[in-house]
């Protein structure tokens, strides 16, 4: 029997919150400690993995199928594959650091904080790993509850309004979803006596069009929430802004990556008719998010609330991408996806430390930081420069990568896209010169502190991980290639072979009405 390392690093948090459960809650240092090392501990079990993917295969790999509910045809049923990869790595990799940061943000409640840590981690990565419909809901459902108590119990003034508003949505989408794996689940009985909700075998379901919509559209939702997809973006900026600092790398690093990790998952293959016939109109919704976000994030006067907008629009990218429909946009999407982790969450732990300083986020009480924060101000210019997408960063190879994936699929859109770039070069250097340079007007910060070791090693980390996709990217691609072939396979098959078969009844249909008339 070989390791069961997906379920290992699935359930290992779980692990750690059985040993800070019994820990004497007056003893923070002690609780934070321990919640570090259990997720750094997990971090490395991540790399291990990375060891153990064939990076050749196409399909799921170290798969473990254990029959669950037989009555039900439910499994427990895991898998990786290139598409899931990097994104189990991103979890393991902010969880730590966003435990590492709230050393001195958090000091209430600090064990019932910890724990919802780690819960949430579990959800993540079962989330990434499930590739059964059943059990990917259950962890789907798992990430909820930690995060809306999170931003209720932890947050700003305004959390409970924020974490509501979070939570509405977010179920709304979860509704939808349930109702079409269940309809997947009995659509699949009828046509083959067999109860399954295994992902793998729901691939080739065969549906008529009029069924394939609404249960695309019911997953649509779902995910375009998640994502969040103009107009389902409302919710995320109360959400980033009332958040405490982890909350906020944590939904912006990973959580938004589940609504497009969903459409890869989950409506490309299973609904390939629809998806491609839809791919447009889509996009259209993908393109608006990217000038929509860039240009509300130009008008905001508090620094957090800029970035939760700039992920509007960079995620908009992502989702352009993955509907552009072929390899290079795909691709461009998973990397945009894993460099938006990175560079947005990096964003949000510098936002924080700012804070813990000064107590403020309004731009306008910054200014002319340099010289106070010489080591803070380099990183968080690598940073900006990896989210503005600079040559040799991470951000740079993602959007290109995209834009030339959108260019083949349709050149229009690939014009208004690139609009995104350039906003986002205007509204990131803009709030970067007026926090960093200029002349001092506040007094407060002719003697703010620069980073201590645990905050340098928490941002040297995130600009190694931006630097190291930006000039290494092959490293990452040749891992993902091969799935993404595999799905755009299964795609171009079914959706783009009922495309062809329609344009050829349409012309036969011309032809006969031509005849008739002659």
């Amino acid at each position: 029997m070989t390791f069961p390392i997906l379920s290992v690093l699935t359930f290992f948090p779980l692990a750690a919150i059985v040993l800070l459960l019994p820990m004497d809650s007056k003893k923070p240092f002690r609780i934070k400690t321990a919640a570090f090392a259990f997720s750094l501990a997990e971090f490395v079990l991540s790399l291990i993995l990375l060891a153990y993917f064939k990076p050749s295969i196409g399909g799921p790999q170290l798969v473990e199928r254990l029959p669950w509910i037989p009555a039900w045809g439910v499994t427990y049923f895991l898998g990786v594959d290139g598409i899931s990869l990097f994104l189990v790595l991103l979890t393991t990799f902010l969880t730590s650091l966003s435990i590492l940061s709230t050393w001195t943000a958090i000091t209430e409640r600090v064990k019932e904080f910890m724990i919802a840590m780690l819960l949430l981690e579990v959800g993540m990565i079962g989330v990434f790993f499930s590739l059964d419909l059943f059990l990917f809901y259950v962890f789907w459902e798992v990430m909820l509850i930690p995060m809306y108590l999170m931003i209720g119990m932890w947050g700003g003034p305004r959390r409970i309004y924020a974490a509501v508003k979070f939570i509405l949505y977010t179920m709304a989408g979860s509704v939808l979803m349930l109702v079409a794996i269940l309809a997947l689940h009995f659509l699949n009985y009828s046509l083959t006596g067999i109860r399954t909700f295994s992902i793998l075998d729901l691939y080739g379901l065969p549906l008529p069009y009029g069924v394939e919509f609404w249960l695309f559209l019911a997953f649509f939702i779902a995910f375009a929430i998640k994502v969040p997809v103009f107009p389902f973006h409302t919710w995320l900026p109360d959400a980033h802004v009332e958040a405490p600092t982890a909350g906020s790398v944590i939904l912006a690093g990973v959580l938004l990556k589940m609504g497009t990790y969903g459409f890869l998952r989950l409506s490309l293959p299973l609904f390939p008719v629809v998806a491609t016939k839809l791919a447009p109109f889509i996009s259209i919704l993908g393109i608006i998010g990217i000038i929509y976000g860039a240009l509300v994030a130009t008008v905001q006067k508090d620094v957090k609330r800029l970035v939760a907008f700039s992920s509007v629009s960079h995620l908009g990218f992502a989702v352009v991408g993955i509907f552009a429909l072929n390899i290079q946009g795909i691709e461009g999407s998973i990397l945009q996806m894993i460099n938006h982790g990175i560079a947005t969450g990096a964003l949000f732990l510098i936002v924080g430390m700012f804070y813990e300083r000064r107590h403020t986020r309004m731009i306008e009480d910054y200014g002319g930081l340099w010289k106070s924060v010489p080591n803070l101000g380099v990183l968080f210019l690598i940073i900006t420069l990896s989210s503005i997408g600079l040559p040799g960063l991470g951000g740079f190879v993602s959007e290109f990568l995209i834009l030339v994936g959108v260019f083949k699929a349709r050149v229009l859109f690939a014009v208004l896209s690139a609009t995104g770039v350039v906003l986002a070069a205007v509204y990131m250097l803009w709030m970067f010169q007026r926090v960093m340079f200029g002349p001092i007007t506040k007094d407060e910060n002719r003697h703010v502190a620069d980073l201590n070791l645990r905050e340098k090693v928490i941002l040297i980390a995130t600009a190694v991980a931006t630097l190291w996709v930006g000039i290494f990217p092959t490293t990452l691609l040749s891992r993902i290639e091969p799935s993404v072939r595999l799905l755009l396979e299964r795609v171009q098959t079914v959706g783009y072979a009922d495309s062809a078969r329609e344009n050829t009844e349409l012309l036969s249909r011309i032809k006969i009405d031509s005849m008739r008339k002659d």
